[in-house]
């Protein structure tokens, strides 16, 4: 259905794609698989009109197409679901999925209940229960997720482009999501693939693209390859993954949280966190797992002072009571925060990298008003050597860099403040198997030097694979504290499925 031949695609002087050639077929799911940086997104982004300017052709049911934007791919039936989701929080269902192509009357008004009911369709043909008036602010990123490809089905996508679609969403959301994939194979869809999840690839997919700096690797049938095959030719070189080592803990509390509540923001006498009682020692890594909607990231918000008139309790840093009503105070207190969404809370994607790692030290860059740039591009250099971010230089524009290399800017300007606490909330979402090793290696030596870390992960393995210790919570409670030598993932998963289920 789709073929590609010979693109290539440069930026800065940077080769993104280097004369790639691959297919993909009708009734089966391709999966797209590489490091960060390999050009995954790069070429999805050519294939659904995003980038117009490359060399090389792209051949869709045998005629050769170019396309301006996203819209002339989706008009031939190209269409792309991103990783961050592009929707409209505040329209409806209905809204979202007409947005630029409503449906109007012989009169020029808008045909609400025609769009509606094609609305109601798509939902029922993805089983999907929801009222199509209902804001997409009040439904799950799982059931967003599903409005994507409702909005792909409405303009008879032949060619729907997923980029990394169980990211964010429940185990129970990603078998509804295979369920959607196997009832659009059937109607001869070609679905394009990618995530770094590799038993997911194992279950979903026909055939696989291996890309490595920007090259096809190899290509073939998924049932002729195995997973330890597959990261050797991603990465290049065998891979042997980090795991915590024992070792003995400072007796000292760096941190604890007493009796710590978080009030719904809509909802009167209701509460996103109960109650919550933690200690977190010197150089101590305490992974926090729990299903969607636990209160994970809230606790990791509250903590870094981020709701602070809706918060009780108590925090104490090194055995001193204090009280964080603004980020900047939780800066000043010693905390840095690695947001779970590092596009929208972590990075200013226009700025470059230079620019992005010494926003939080800007005081101490400044004479006399004025930032010294030679400061802030030293600060840069350090990290950039130190984390290996690749980059041309300093000045390349952070939005362009893959997501490993953004989630090391991110890491960077928080360890230019010297936090003592470090909150990582889902440090290695999204990001490749090799560049997820090395920010293991890079909490485990900020741990080794004292620092305390507490990290929050979907992950079971990521979770037992670093922590000292594992706090499970369920419905804004913690329901478990366990050491890690007694840790496995039954009892973890068991204290995390709340009650009423």
């Amino acid at each position: 259905m789709l073929v590609v031949e010979n693109i290539s695609k440069s930026f800065a002087g940077v080769k993104a794609l280097d004369q790639i050639n691959l297919d993909v077929h009708a009734g089966q799911v391709t999966a797209i698989i590489g490091e960060n940086g390999a050009g995954k997104s790069t070429l999805m982004k050519i294939l659904s009109g995003v980038y117009p300017d490359y060399e090389g052709k792209i051949i869709f049911k045998g005629k050769t197409v170019n396309f301006s934007n996203p819209k002339q791919a989706q008009a031939l039936g190209i269409s792309i679901i991103h990783q961050e989701l592009n929707l409209i929080p505040y329209l409806s269902i209905t809204e979202n999925i007409f947005l630029g192509r409503e449906l109007t009357t012989s009169w020029g008004e808008l045909d609400k209940k025609r769009m509606r009911l094609k609305t109601q369709e798509l939902l029922n043909r993805l089983k999907l229960n929801v009222d199509p008036d209902t804001l997409i602010i009040d439904i799950k990123v799982g059931q967003q997720q599903v409005v994507e490809i409702a909005k792909a089905l409405l303009t008879e996508s032949e060619v729907i482009i997923m980029d990394e679609p169980t990211s964010a969403i429940s185990d129970n959301e990603v078998k509804i999501l295979f369920e959607i994939i196997k009832d659009l194979r059937k109607e001869h869809k070609a679905i394009v693939y990618i995530s770094h999840k590799l038993d997911e690839l194992f279950k979903i997919a026909d055939r696989y693209v291996i890309l490595r700096d920007g090259k096809v690797i190899e290509c073939g049938d998924i049932d002729e390859i195995s997973p330890d095959d597959v990261i050797h030719k991603m990465v290049g070189r065998e891979i042997n993954l980090i795991r915590k080592q024992s070792s003995a803990l400072s007796e000292e509390d760096l941190f604890s949280a007493k009796d710590f509540c978080l009030k719904h923001p809509n909802k009167k006498n209701e509460y996103l966190l109960k109650n919550i009682s933690f200690s977190l020692k010197k150089g101590e890594i305490l992974g926090i797992f729990g299903l969607m909607g636990a209160g994970r990231t809230e606790l990791l918000e509250a903590i870094f002072g981020i709701h602070p008139k809706s918060v009780t309790g108590e925090l104490k840093i090194e055995g001193n009571t204090i009280s964080i009503a603004t980020a900047a105070e939780a800066i000043k207190a010693g905390l840095a925060l690695v947001p779970e969404d590092r596009k929208k809370d972590g990075l200013l994607l226009g700025l470059d990298v230079q620019q992005n790692i010494g926003i939080t030290t800007l005081k101490e860059m400044e004479n006399l008003g004025l930032l010294e740039v030679r400061k802030e591009t030293q600060l840069s250099d350090k990290y950039r050597a130190e984390l290996k971010i690749k980059t041309s230089s300093g000045k390349q524009v952070a939005g362009d860099l893959s997501g490993g290399n953004q989630q090391k800017i991110v890491i960077a300007k928080w360890l230019a403040t010297n936090p003592k606490i470090f909150l990582l909330d889902e440090p290695t979402r999204g990001i490749d198997i090799n560049a997820k090793n090395e920010i293991y290696k890079l909490i485990l030596a900020l741990a080794d030097k004292g620092m305390g870390i507490i990290m929050v992960s979907s992950e079971l393995p990521e979770i037992l694979a670093v922590s000292d210790r594992v706090m499970v919570m369920s419905e804004g409670n913690i329901t478990a504290q366990i050491p890690i030598g007694e840790a496995n993932e039954a009892c973890i998963l068991k204290a995390a499925i709340p009650k009423s289920i």
